[in-house]
């Protein structure tokens, strides 16, 4: 079979395995071959696996949730570790509000749908707030930065290179930083259909997804190199970002399954998912 593997920018493991090659070798010797599907909108990971555009996709916390809440088989295969310092939610330096209670009212930029949504969601539940009913919520654009140093919005998350890139300019202020309220690690998953017929196809593909992250921790300078000539910015800056993560691919666990549902609840209590997910569902089924 031709196992179709889909990259988009927001995954950087995804993003460097499709540049090195791993994955061709492992799946070679399962006697199967590779093709890449790239996309820009991580949040269409789900929808991309349950029409079979890809077999085998990655993205941050939020999109597998959504994906099970439009009844998608999906099967999680592995997750990163931790992310604490991949993203932070801005405010301008001399802007009012210091606590994410005070964000109540006012409009914030983030890429809605993706990891940024858990992280605003579940920091506005634990100060009480709602995600769906006392902020605006509005998806962010090239111009996010520029509206947040002028006042004409409350709070912008920001990350990877463009973080560093803002804090590089000084002006603004860290009100939440990821890792204290989510773990916030890549996730990657697949369809039932080749986790269950095919778990060596899996396999070989975390395989692969660890020599890649052992590749650009290893070279962190020279993956650097590779995002900013593809994606614009500076090398200093995505080498700054690209050494925040922990580039370690771990085993699916329980205290994993607790966090997505955790996220799930918050997402149906706010409207996000107009359904109930129940996140154990998206494990391989025991023979």
């Amino acid at each position: 079979m031709t196992v179709v593997i889909g990259v988009h920018r927001s995954n950087p493991s995804l993003y460097h395995l499709s540049r090195l090659g791993y994955a061709e070798v492992e799946l070679a010797a399962l006697g199967e071959t590779v093709t890449w599907h790239p996309y820009t909108d991580g949040v269409r990971t789900g929808a991309h696996l349950a029409d079979g555009t890809i077999d085998f996709g990655g993205t941050g916390s939020t999109p597998p949730v959504t994906a099970q809440a439009a009844g998608h088989d999906i099967v999680y295969t592995a997750v990163s570790a931790p992310r604490p310092d991949h993203g932070a939610l801005l405010v301008p330096e001399d802007s009012p509000v210091r606590t994410v209670a005070d964000l109540q009212g006012g409009t914030v930029h983030l890429a809605v749908g993706s990891w940024q949504t858990h992280l605003v969601a579940k920091a506005l539940d634990d100060a009480g707030l709602s995600y769906a009913t006392d902020i605006t919520p509005v998806s962010a654009d090239a111009d996010s930065e520029e509206k947040l140093r002028s006042g004409a919005i409350t709070a912008w998350v920001a990350q990877g290179a463009e973080l560093a890139a803002a804090r590089r300019a000084g002006g603004l202020r860290t009100l939440v930083r990821t890792g204290e309220v989510i773990t916030d690690r890549s996730v990657f998953f697949t369809r039932r259909d080749l986790a269950e017929g095919r778990p060596e196809v899996v396999e070989a593909l975390t395989r692969a997804l660890r020599r890649a992250d052992d590749w650009a921790a290893a070279h962190p300078r020279e993956a650097a190199g590779i995002a900013a000539a593809d994606q614009g910015g500076t090398v200093d800056d995505w080498e700054t970002a690209l050494r925040a993560l922990p580039w370690t691919i771990e085993a699916v666990t329980e205290e994993f399954v607790a966090e997505q549902q955790e996220a799930a609840d918050i997402f149906h209590r706010t409207g996000f998912i107009d359904r109930a997910v129940t996140v154990a569902d998206a494990l391989p089924r025991k023979a």
